[in-house]
């Protein structure tokens, strides 16, 4: 499967390394906002040995429109900027190129270009696309279900340069229905992003934790779901879409 990717900044670079060591999986191209390093490969920049492409460009010499139609692929990933999508999504959408979106916020007009894109081609987005921040976010969910009214409380840890309340915390508390005056934000570091979750019952504590040790896990939750929509019908999709059949088929089982 051809991938594209729009991005490469320490977290686009930590998700190409993924990609071009996945066979499954073939780098076509690199999408990014400077001209340095312009017309060179993703592979010499990263000391990977791989039969992919990986042709790095720069977006101020890009038709978007010619250069899809030169360069084929069956998914773009994004991990960029809340604008990107406006640049690239509707040549994208019309050559039912799928799009996966890990862009930790997006204003409602970019939420709304989401669901317009998703009547012609799949789209995924999820402010946090690591595998295991969403299962800890699905598990979240389900104890809140069980626990209407035991206290909750939100703990995001990032590095020390990073702005504004995490949008995955953000998320978790909207799951969970939740103030945001319950997220409490640490910066710190080079930490490159830890959440806990506490439920506070009256004679227990219970906690989930996810922490990234490296932004290698984008990359692995971003072809997580390349696998798993691959033949999902045109609409917009999350991690619950994805998660919830593991989740209920394994309880079916039992």
């Amino acid at each position: 499967m051809k991938i594209g990717l729009i991005g490469f900044g320490k977290a686009g670079k930590a998700v190409a390394n993924v990609v071009l060591q996945n066979k499954k999986f073939s780098l076509e191209w690199v999408i990014k906002n400077r001209k340095t390093l312009e017309n060179v490969s993703a592979k010499d920049i990263l000391g990977v040995e791989a039969p992919d492409r990986a042709l790095v460009c720069s977006i101020e010499n890009i038709n978007i429109d010619e250069f899809l139609d030169v360069n084929p692929v069956d998914f773009i990933i994004d991990f960029s900027g809340e604008q990107s999508i406006h640049w690239y999504g509707e040549a994208a959408a019309e050559r039912q190129i799928k799009i996966i979106s890990a862009i930790s916020h997006y204003e409602d007009k970019e939420k709304k270009l989401l669901k317009i894109l998703s009547q012609d081609t799949t789209v995924f987005w999820s402010p946090n696309i690591t595998l295991g921040v969403n299962y800890l976010l699905f598990a979240a969910s389900m104890l809140k279900k069980i626990a209407p009214g035991v206290d909750v409380e939100v703990i995001e840890e990032h590095f020390k340069a990073k702005s504004g309340v995490s949008g995955t915390a953000i998320k978790i508390a909207e799951a969970l229905d939740i103030e945001t005056k319950n997220i409490n934000s640490v910066r710190a570091g080079g930490i490159v992003g830890k959440h806990e979750v506490i439920f506070g019952f009256p004679y227990q504590t219970v906690r989930l934790v996810h922490e990234s040790i490296s932004r290698e896990a984008f990359g692995s939750g971003a072809l997580f779901v390349a696998e798993n929509i691959k033949d999902k019908l045109n609409g917009l999709y999350n991690f619950e879409d994805i998660l919830s059949p593991y989740f209920f088929s394994a309880a079916d089982v039992n």
